[in-house]
């Protein structure tokens, strides 16, 4: 089976949210009946209305910072830190005088931790080289390469924040 590669940021985005919202722009990396994964980008001044939904959502902020509304709470948030947001609960997300990048999972449904078991059993096995398909070279050195990036047309502002 070949490896899959979904593209995002720079380039492959559309503007998104809930209505209100204003000055971002995502895009979808997966979406299923288990849930949904996104990119978004907030500009300065972008928001995410307020709203809520039935699914748990964690908000992961992977560059620059803003604020988050969960409930009643306000907090700011920066890069390298997630945010959960409860099915069911009012949340929003904004920046003021900088730009924001996070990484949206959103589960289809709430969190139902008692139906979810902590430890899945299972079983290794050892392959050995030359068994039914398997390689007989080093199997600790992986094999292939990244899929070719085709060339944007349109070129990037480097000063707008984002690694091109």
């Amino acid at each position: 089976m070949p490896i899959e590669v979904r593209r995002f940021g720079v380039g492959h985005r559309r503007p998104e949210g809930p209505p209100g919202t204003h000055g971002l722009t995502g895009q979808v990396i997966h979406s299923d009946g288990r849930g949904v994964v996104a990119e978004i980008a907030f500009s300065r001044g972008g928001a995410i209305a307020p709203h809520d939904n039935p699914s748990t959502t964690w908000f992961c902020v992977i560059e620059g910072g803003g604020w988050v509304l969960v409930g009643e709470e306000r907090r700011r948030v920066a890069a390298g830190e997630a945010v959960l947001w409860p099915a069911n609960v009012t949340h929003a997300a904004w920046t003021d005088h900088g730009e924001m990048r996070a990484i949206v999972v959103e589960f289809a449904g709430a969190d139902d931790l008692d139906a979810v078991t902590p430890v899945i059993e299972g079983g290794a096995r050892r392959l050995e080289p030359g068994a039914a398909g398997i390689a007989s070279r080093d199997p600790s050195r992986g094999e292939g390469r990244l899929a070719d990036r085709p060339v944007d047309p349109v070129p990037h502002d480097r000063s707008a924040g984002e690694p091109v």
